[in-house]
């Protein structure tokens, strides 16, 4: 393995030189499509996005919601996105992140980028029960849509990135996801002048770092975002935007259905843990590829014997603190843009948002009959509600808002190999 120290110039050129020496027949085979004029259209996307991002909305007075003795944030409008300090949005940026996003390099074999699992044409998701893995693996929860990440405070589905810049830099290198290493994806940038070039204009690196090509992938991201579905209209102050049938399913929404008690406030989620009741998906049982990576997540994430042996459901949030009552545990996601991800649920269990609404009249119960294996630490909240079949069309209805028109984009065109160094100069550099 190429061993990198980023803080002498010297090393990284050798490198850098290693690298280049390692992959002449990648560099031969790549696309030549590169160009370091950025088109007019994209910088107008970029740019475009950045605003969005920005935007301020008009003020909402805070709202509660009373139910069953509490009080929950009600739903409102999506305001500014949040920026960290330390990674200020910027159009050159967001066009680098672009870019990285469809770019499969930042990855073990060049295959799997970060559009392989979050397809923009399907709905920034990919869709089947659990997510497209790494060549050779499959993934074992289902992929969520990257529109309004921007907004959580806790990223995947037990929350195990605190930010989108980790949640990239974990993704790509994931065992089972892109199953890339740093200095590889490091070097294979320093190989694309065009990578050269942006990464020196947006970063002053003198050789791109893959610590800001996450960087750059988390501001790209911070401008996918949706605030103009009819549910914001209405909370704006459109009184149209909602047909009679969403109003009825709204209300059924903040109070008979239950599901503002977690789905609440800006973002449609509380952003805390719940186990809802969802039954172990059936294909670990049927798919030998899927019950090699459930057991290697199992061992990876810290099981004892007993554990690993028995274990026939996802332990969810538990890896994180390792207590029993934490186990079978998500994080509430969100029903923003909901309209366009089936299938639902962390392990993709329910096919439509028809049977994610009938899996909570049941109480937590699948169309089967079953439900978690971990009953111990199912959520008090999950119970029966007796919705009748209009009521169920209302809140199907309702839901419907939470989603405006499809979000799409134009693929990048991928900037192209060149060698740094001609063949005398790697000659004299083995010496």
């Amino acid at each position: 393995m190429i061993i990198m120290n980023i803080s002498k110039q010297a090393n990284r050129l050798a490198t850098v030189i290693s690298a280049a020496a390692l992959l002449t027949a990648i560099s031969s085979q790549a696309s030549a499509a590169s160009t370091t004029d950025v088109a007019s259209a994209e910088k107008a996307e970029a740019i475009a996005g950045v605003k969005a991002a920005l935007a301020p909305l008009k003020a909402q007075p805070a709202v509660q919601v009373s139910l069953n003795g509490q009080t929950y944030p009600a739903l409102a409008p999506l305001g500014p996105v949040p920026v960290p300090p330390d990674n200020p949005l910027t159009a050159e940026k967001v066009e680098l992140g672009k870019i990285l996003f469809f770019d499969g390099r930042l990855g073990g074999d060049g295959s799997t980028a970060c559009s392989a699992c979050h397809v923009p044409d399907i709905g920034w998701d990919w869709p089947d029960n659990v997510s497209l893995g790494y060549p050779g693996t499959i993934h074992w929860r289902n992929s969520q849509t990257i529109i309004n990440t921007a907004y959580y405070g806790k990223l995947f589905w037990a929350g195990s990135s605190k930010s989108l810049e980790a949640q990239a830099r974990s993704a790509a290198k994931g065992g089972v996801a892109g199953n890339g290493e740093d200095d590889l994806m490091e070097a294979r940038l320093a190989l694309i002048p065009e990578y050269r070039q942006r990464f020196n204009a947006v970063f002053g690196d003198d050789w791109p770092k893959i610590s800001n090509a996450w960087m750059a992938i988390a501001a790209y991201e911070r401008t996918l975002i949706q605030r103009d579905t009819p549910l914001d209209q209405f909370l704006q102050g459109d009184k149209s935007a909602l047909a009679e049938s969403q109003l009825r399913g709204k209300a059924l929404f903040d109070g008979k259905a239950g599901c503002i008690q977690c789905h609440n406030g800006p973002l449609a989620s509380d952003q805390q843990y719940y186990n809802v009741g969802v039954p172990p998906l059936k294909r670990w049982e049927e798919d030998p590829m899927a019950q090699i990576t459930f057991r290697y997540e199992l061992y990876a994430k810290g099981s004892n014997e007993k554990m690993y042996r028995n274990t026939k459901a996802d332990p969810g949030v538990y890896f994180r603190g390792k207590m029993k009552a934490m186990k079978g545990k998500f994080r509430t996601p969100s029903l923003r843009y909901t309209k366009y991800t089936p299938p639902y649920m962390h392990n993709g269990a329910l096919a439509t948002l028809a049977d994610v609404v009938d899996f909570y009249d049941r109480g937590g119960i699948a169309s089967d009959g079953r439900s978690t294996d971990f009953p111990h630490s199912k959520s008090p909240l999950i119970k029966p509600l007796g919705l009748s079949k209009t009521e169920k069309a209302d809140l199907l209805a309702f839901l419907d808002a939470f989603s405006g028109d499809k979000i799409l984009t134009e693929r990048p065109a991928m900037p192209g190999y060149a060698p740094l160094f001609t063949e005398q100069e790697l000659l004299e550099a083995r010496k």
